[in-house]
């Protein structure tokens, strides 16, 4: 007997060997694909990595031109499945004629399913009998692979045709929408603009922050607070008003203020905060996000320590732990880690464990939890983070509550009432286990009602209302789970791709030009792509599919005609949405002010050469100009280097960090770099 295990990454395929085989794994090829050979219950076993997708669709060769074929024909296009990787299809095919039996052990979602569907009507090209079977699990490690592998199942075609409909759907709404706007605005080759289902209504979020901040009205208002001193021990308490709307008032209550103070009231108030609830995706790169690492980077992070077996699949919904997963077994597990191991034995030790549940129940996966121990000297900087955050949230989800006191201190002073807040914690019950975000104590004198202090000094303060914030990333993901835009598979790379197009940049999230021209754009002459409720609509279809209650056909075919009446304006409107953008575009070249002419400094491509350089609009009056990097767009952040005064921007290429820098190549700041440059 000869079992061929599929498995959808390459270090998956050899880690399942590592954990079923009973003795030594033979590593070899087949062909240029790695393969790993070793005994399962007294037979062979071959394990094989795929890439991801071996299959994409894509449209027929006649629709490849983007100046001969109209974008609207791409909606009604039949769809083909061409081969991504040729070489892992042919070491697959091979493989399976030398099987009696396969099974799939792919990652147990949409995806996961549909890659095994594909990989299993290539294998039943060449062996159309082949008995076919599914092994699913949530954690690479030797429990549950074993498990798995015991209590094998069938594919689940309705969760792959899902998958499928998605592929489907984004790639006629992508294809279709990017080709009409870059041939609008002109903007082909390398500098085509994309546009998506999911990406585009997530830029229009982002750019309608952005125009709620501009179209925000500052107003002055001013503080009055006071530094009081009760037996030696000082604080500041804030007036009862506590936004004065006028100078003349403010600095009345102030004139009125004697020296001393009585306490007019102490309200004490316990509190008991409960632990959070277990991670799903979307709360994960949320929380990552707080430590300064991407969504994106978070989720590459998040797969590789799955795939070492260290964390539990990464990409769920779910917020309660299953009855199933053995809870002391897994503190067990990690009671011997140098770094967190006193901390997991700590919890053991209670004599119930009674865990968070959160308001997301699903049957697929648990949610993200530790499943092994590692070492900081084993994983270096954000894996280590990254890890150490879902051990400590999986150690929080076990603790008791938190405890704490809040206090609120009223004040009279002369007639004027002045009130401070504090806190202090009582047990740290969880809050020990999961420190992220937790704010310090603020003790206040321990005084009563009656008792008498010293105003030491009072503040007058003149502020401003700030307009509401950008999304940070992790706001961002939120944002779409709530409205319903992508998946917990997709959002981090949507707001990725947001980023590479230079659509958006810095966080919190800042639109740049380009970005805000085809969102206003899109929101104008083609709403229906620039609401979440179109995406949310198409996403529960998709449900439906995957719960066995629509096809995919039904589903696809849907789509087409909401697109086929979004492009009925966007055509009507064609030279407008051309003359939009290309205005976006032409704004997005200014990146800031002219120090010897103060007219406008922008990026201009030389005509002999075509390098690009930043020169003066006043030229040749004016001939200031400045050198730029050659390569990746160029976003003006609107802000001047502190040391020499210049325009700084930023310059993002894609598979690279972004990097900012000012323009003038004299700048302090640059010494290091041509130091370097010189040796």
């Amino acid at each position: 007997m000869r079992t061929l295990i599929v498995s959808e990454k390459n270090i998956a395929a050899k880690k399942i060997a590592q954990l079923l085989a009973a003795g030594k794994v033979e590593a070899g090829k087949s062909g240029s694909v790695d393969i790993y050979k070793f005994k399962l219950n007294g037979d062979e076993a071959v394990s094989v990595g795929l890439k991801g997708h071996i299959l994409k669709v894509d449209f027929p060769e006649e629709y490849s031109n983007w100046q001969e074929v109209e974008p609207v024909r791409l909606i009604d296009a039949k769809l083909l499945k061409v081969p991504t990787q040729k070489t892992l299809v042919a070491a697959l095919k091979k493989q399976a004629k030398e099987a009696d039996e396969v099974i799939i052990a792919t990652d147990f979602d949409r995806e996961g399913e549909l890659i095994g569907s594909d990989a299993v009507n290539e294998i039943w090209s060449v062996c159309p009998e082949m008995p076919i079977k599914r092994a699913r699990f949530s954690a690479l490690t030797k429990g549950e692979v074993s498990r798995a592998f015991g209590e094998l199942d069938t594919l689940n075609d309705s969760l792959a045709q899902a998958g499928e409909a998605r592929q489907d759907i984004d790639l006629i709404w992508g294809a279709t929408l990017t080709r009409f706007l870059s041939l609008a605005s002109t903007r082909l080759g390398r500098q085509f603009l994309s546009v998506g289902r999911v990406q585009s209504p997530t830029l229009c979020l982002v750019v309608a922050r952005e125009r709620e901040r501009q179209a925000f009205v500052v107003e002055t208002y001013w503080e009055l607070t006071g530094l009081f001193d009760a037996n030696g021990e000082r604080f500041k308490a804030g007036h009862k008003t506590e936004r004065f709307s006028s100078k003349e008032d403010v600095e009345a209550a102030a004139g009125r203020l004697g020296e001393e103070g009585a306490v007019t009231a102490v309200k004490r108030t316990p509190r008991s905060t409960d632990a959070p609830a277990p991670f799903n995706t979307t709360a994960f790169l949320a929380a990552a996000t707080g430590l300064g690492i991407s969504p994106a980077n978070a989720m590459r992070i998040a797969e590789g320590l799955y795939m070492e077996g260290l964390i539990s699949y990464p990409r769920v919904d779910n917020t309660v732990y299953p009855e199933s997963l053995q809870l002391r077994d897994i503190l067990s597990s990690l009671a011997g880690a140098e770094e967190l191991g006193p901390l997991a034995a700590e919890i053991n030790s209670q004599p119930t464990l009674k865990p968070t549940r959160g308001k997301k129940f699903a049957t697929d996966h648990p949610p993200i939890h530790p499943t092994a121990a590692a070492t900081q000297a084993r994983l270096s900087g954000n894996d280590w983070k990254v890890y150490e955050l879902v051990v400590r949230r999986f150690l929080a989800t076990l603790a008791t509550p938190a405890k704490s006191e809040s206090m609120r201190i009223d004040i009279d002073v002369s007639g004027e009432p002045f009130f401070v807040r504090g806190s202090r914690t009582i047990e740290a019950g969880w809050q020990r286990f999961y420190p992220y975000g937790k704010k310090k104590d603020e003790i206040l004198p321990d005084l009563a009602e009656g008792d008498k202090v010293r105003l030491m000094k009072h503040t007058v303060e003149e502020k401003q209302t700030q307009p509401p914030t950008r999304y940070s990333q992790g706001a961002l993901i939120q944002k779409m789970e709530e409205v319903g835009l992508g998946t917990k598979a997709t959002r981090h790379s949507i707001i990725q791709n947001l980023y590479e197009r230079s659509y958006m940049h810095s966080d919190p999230v800042v639109p740049t030009e380009l970005g805000i021209a085809v969102a206003d754009s899109l929101s104008k002459h083609a709403a229906t792509i620039s609401s979440p409720d179109m995406t949310a609509e198409l996403e529960a279809d998709m449900d439906g599919i995957a719960e066995g209650k629509k096809s995919r056909d039904e589903v696809v075919d849907r789509s087409r005609l909401m697109l086929s009446q979004v492009m009925v304006e966007l055509v009507a409107n064609q030279q407008a949405v051309g003359a939009e953008i290309r205005g976006g575009i032409q704004e997005g070249k200014t990146v800031g002010k002219c120090p010897k002419c103060d007219s406008e400094l922008r990026v201009i491509r030389a005509k002999k050469t075509k390098k690009r350089f930043v020169g003066c609009n006043n030229y040749p009056d004016c001939s200031q100009s400045y050198p730029l990097p050659q390569f990746g767009d160029v976003i003006p952040l609107g802000t001047v280097c502190d040391q020499c005064g210049s325009s700084k921007i930023k310059v993002v290429s894609k598979g690279k960090r972004p990097w900012e820098l000012c323009l003038d190549p004299a700048c302090p700041t640059k010494e290091a770099y041509r130091n370097k440059a010189k040796k």
